[in-house]
């Protein structure tokens, strides 16, 4: 399951997000610093509209999404990477996420305090990106000292660790995150071992006025830009938006709620797709009578391991996937439409699956 901890300092809307993420208030949103003690977890599907699609056509009883994680985590203040507010609960959360959605404030409101006095949310991104990258320098720092000794005894594995540290502490002593450094591919799982907070993909959520749900404001602006700069992804949403819709039960209402205020879909939802995006993620479908279901792989996955997505035995004894792409399932109908007109495909274990293939695993145990 992908994880994606939602951050960022206090009363920026974080806990706000998260419970409308999930419909329910499954974290308390207080007008205090440190509301959210515990990281609260919750799953909340993808939304696909081709999964609803190949449903209808495959006559499905059930109808499975994707989910993706999101972990609600304790805000966080200057000093953190110090062990000041909650710090150090803070910083170990975020190593278990495999990205950063981090909830910057972009409204200003009397009646909603600010931990440093007043709205800027450039100087709030810049206040977590400094707290991660100390806590990374420290970690390194700790790491590369017996390290270079057995380095320069000539320990092969020492030398190793030592070439992907390197790079990475003159980043960071240069203020510079970790996913900036250029790693190559031989040496991508020692630098994903180092379990490093600020080589994290980063999604800056822009937790704007409800008059500005649908276009963004000054704010959200600068944001986008800042995000544009570092190679990060911006998303505009309203706390305050979300958490009135996810109280409307009627979709209907739902949808006549969203569209007097200029929005086509939820900001959750673009929240949603744009973390599955930043993680290089692509879905394909399996379809039929009992269910149609969504699954994840990375960009790039290959037809064993989509196969191992679903279950082990499938990718140890793979043989072939009959595949076909979502355009054709459409098109033909359903399965047997497509396969009457050609559109089958039996892939082998080099074939490299495409986002919305919809397939059929062939396996031998």
């Amino acid at each position: 399951m992908v994880k994606c901890g939602i951050v960022g300092l206090p009363n920026v809307g974080k806990s706000t997000l998260f419970n409308a993420l999930n419909a329910k208030a499954a974290a308390e949103a207080a007008n205090y610093p440190f509301c959210t003690i515990e990281p609260n977890v919750g799953r909340v599907g993808l939304p696909d509209e081709r999964l609803e699609e190949i449903a209808v056509l495959a006559k499905s009883v059930q109808v499975i999404p994707t989910q993706l994680e999101f972990v609600d985590i304790a805000g966080l203040v200057r000093g953190a990477s110090k062990g000041e507010g909650l710090g150090n609960q803070f910083l170990a959360n975020i190593r278990e996420v495999d990205a950063i959605i981090q909830v910057l404030r972009c409204f200003v409101d009397d009646n909603v305090v600010h931990v440093d006095g007043s709205v800027d949310p450039l100087r709030d991104a810049e206040t977590v990106a400094v707290e991660m990258m100390l806590a990374d320098l420290e970690s390194l720092e700790r790491r590369a000292d017996p390290l270079l000794k057995k380095a320069k005894s000539g320990e092969a594995e020492a030398k190793a660790d030592m070439k992907v540290i390197a790079p990475v502490l003159d980043a960071l002593r240069e203020g510079q995150p970790a996913r900036s450094v250029a790693v190559a591919p031989e040496d991508r799982k020692r630098f994903r071992m180092l379990q490093l907070l600020t080589a994290k993909p980063i999604l800056y959520a822009c937790n704007v006025e409800e008059s500005c749900a649908a276009e963004g404001n000054a704010m959200s602006e600068l944001v986008a830009a800042h995000a544009a700069r570092e190679g990060a992804a911006s998303v505009v949403i309203s706390a305050k938006v979300e958490s009135e819709v996810a109280q409307l039960e009627d979709a209907e209402e739902r949808r006549e709620f969203l569209e007097a205020l200029g929005l086509q879909e939820t900001g959750l939802s673009r929240v949603i797709r744009a973390a599955y995006e930043l993680l290089g993620l692509i879905t394909f479908f399996t379809a039929g009578p009992k269910e149609s279901r969504a699954w994840t792989v990375r960009d790039a996955a290959k037809g064993p391991e989509a196969a191992g997505a679903i279950h082990s035995d499938f990718e140890r004894g793979f043989i072939c996937a009959e595949t076909i792409g979502y355009a054709d399932f459409i098109a033909g109908k359903g399965e047997l439409g497509a396969r009457d007109a050609g559109k089958m495909r039996r892939e082998g274990r080099e074939y490299v699956v495409k986002d919305g293939d919809v397939m059929h695993f062939r396996f031998n145990v």
